[in-house]
């Protein structure tokens, strides 16, 4: 869950009690890694050490209530050192295209510009390139969780610029999958799409959940919440699909 070191709306107190109202044991408050090319949504480089004081303050005032994990999302383009965090989300929010970086969760207007400009209007060679970017995030952050695998299909219920079920872009991912599955890390389940009203499943989607679970993969639910109303979002709709396949 993210807070107002990032690009959430509220404090960490304010989250870590809200999710203790909603019953939770344990908790993970994560911050957006800084990005030097992107600083709009991050954490800053010098707030981070408070953001850790504060998780650990937090940990010790609440001890008896919640069990409080300072985390970070880190990016794959980030090279801000994850030590001193308790978990790290290893996370794709940009393809990188002739020196630039392009977010693939921002807008469709975006995207569009970004086939047109780098790709030849060839929709699936974004894609491709994206998952291709994926497939290292393991490798690269060193991450304890893959966070939302297919993110650039965000956008794609309210406006289909290509199709996941085209055999370039499902060759695309289950490539991505294959070689994730190497580093046995979970997958995240991520409902902050439909939190947020972008999506009305989460990611990854039911043919990637079930892929991921054929070959052995594992889950953990995430709310990716930045409001306090958010924390552990639907999770009683998906908790099933975190179970191993029978």
């Amino acid at each position: 869950m993210h807070t107002c070191y990032c690009d959430g709306a509220s404090a960490p107190e304010d989250m870590v009690i809200s999710a203790i109202e909603k019953g939770l044991h344990t908790v993970g408050v994560s911050g957006h890694s800084y990005t030097f090319f992107d600083e709009s949504y991050c954490m800053q480089k010098e707030e981070v050490p408070r953001y850790i004081a504060e998780c650990r303050y937090l940990r010790t005032k609440y001890f008896d209530r919640i069990h409080v994990l300072c985390g970070v999302e880190q990016d794959y383009y980030s090279d801000y050192p994850t030590d001193e965090f308790d978990y790290v989300i290893g996370s794709v929010h940009y393809v990188r295209v002739d020196e630039e970086y392009i977010p693939v969760d921002e807008s469709v207007a975006i995207l569009k510009d970004a086939v047109e400009k780098h790709f030849g209007g060839d929709s699936y060679a974004l894609c491709e390139l994206y998952f291709a970017t994926v497939a290292d995030v393991a490798d690269k952050t060193d991450c304890d969780i893959i966070g939302h695998f297919d993110l650039i299909s965000k956008f794609i219920e309210r406006e289909p610029l290509f199709d996941t079920r085209h055999p370039r872009y499902v060759a695309a991912w289950q490539k991505a999958v294959d070689t994730l599955l190497r580093y046995d890390v979970p997958f995240e389940i991520n409902t902050g799409a439909i939190s947020r009203g972008w999506r009305t499943s989460p990611y990854p989607s039911a043919d990637m959940i079930a892929y991921i679970k054929a070959y052995g993969g594992r889950f953990v639910l995430s709310s990716d919440a930045h409001s306090t109303d958010t924390i552990a979002y639907k999770f009683e709709d998906y908790e099933a699909l975190t179970k191993p396949s029978p």
